[in-house]
């Protein structure tokens, strides 16, 4: 079968199960099977593709019908423009939590920090290691922390930041939130603490596409929160604690969390913004310790 045949039979697989993105998903797969990019796909159609490689696509595109994710699939995703691993075990990096990263070099350029300061810096939940190594490869300098409670999260994260050419840049450990952080002599040390936790909750769980639900780890979702702001009420007091005067709190929100994170932060914080995606919807919380 010719290459072009190939492709156009992905696709009508994939808009038959209704998958979304099917144009994009029947190119990824195809790429991701032959090792090009889609430039080679389309300068290439007529070129005969061999019965392994058309065994091996249609195998990978009736794995994606049935739900699984396009990234599960070829272990890989983009994050920060960085090429990160992704296994079941992590949430897919997805792109509004970019936001996260870029409110960081704000807060930090506004403090007069330049990308060579010795910040020392928190990422809870880390997964994938996605925010904390897109955050380190911005400062080579600083100290991260990267916490999760999963071993199983933290092998993959480790491996993307020897992937990514900073094994020695990151710390990874296992704890609950920042409990691991808390010792005298961490206390009070971090310029910020960062965060992309667990926030759909037991009951919005019902309410989220098949690809989420199904497929993505379920701790890391918040499946066994009973309410989604358990994580928020939490992390804002340890992070009081580890945060040094003037230090910074910054994580992901879901889309309709914004006025409960908010609340959640009370008198002890100041400079409280909100930071919308792309799509205009309230993403990331900041907020600095102490009142100026």
């Amino acid at each position: 079968m010719l290459l072009r045949a190939t492709l156009r039979q992905g696709l009508q697989t994939l808009l038959a199960q209704q998958v979304p993105s099917a144009q994009l998903t029947a190119e990824l797969l195809l790429m991701h099977i032959l090792g090009c990019d889609r430039t080679y796909l389309y300068t290439h159609a007529d070129e005969e593709v061999p019965t392994q490689t058309l065994q091996q696509y249609t195998q990978l595109i009736a794995e994606r019908a049935t739900g699984k994710p396009t990234q599960y699939i070829t272990g890989h995703q983009e994050f920060w423009g960085l090429d990160f691993e992704v296994t079941p075990v992590v949430l897919i990096p997805r792109p509004e939590t970019e936001h996260i990263v870029e409110r960081v070099l704000e807060l930090a350029h506004g403090q007069g920090y330049n990308n060579d300061a010795s910040l020392r810096i928190a990422d809870v939940g880390t997964g994938s290691g996605c925010i904390a190594l897109a955050v380190a490869s911005e400062f080579p300098h600083a100290s991260m922390f990267a916490v999760d409670l999963s071993p199983a999260a933290l092998a993959v994260a480790s491996r993307n930041a020897t992937r990514l050419a900073m094994p020695e840049r990151v710390w990874f450990l296992k704890g609950d939130l920042l409990d691991i952080l808390l010792t005298p002599d961490l206390a009070g040390t971090f310029d910020f603490v960062l965060s992309n936790p667990p926030y759909i909750g037991r009951i919005e769980m019902n309410n989220v596409q098949r690809e989420v639900s199904a497929f993505e780890p379920r701790l890391a979702l918040g499946a066994d929160l009973e309410r989604a702001e358990e994580i928020y009420e939490r992390l804002f007091p340890q992070a009081l604690q580890v945060l040094k005067p003037g230090g910074y709190v910054v994580v992901e929100i879901g889309y309709n969390m914004r006025e409960t994170v908010v609340g959640l932060l009370g008198e002890d914080w100041g400079e409280i913004k909100v930071v919308p995606d792309l799509a205009g919807i309230p993403r990331v919380v900041s907020a600095r310790k102490g009142r100026p």
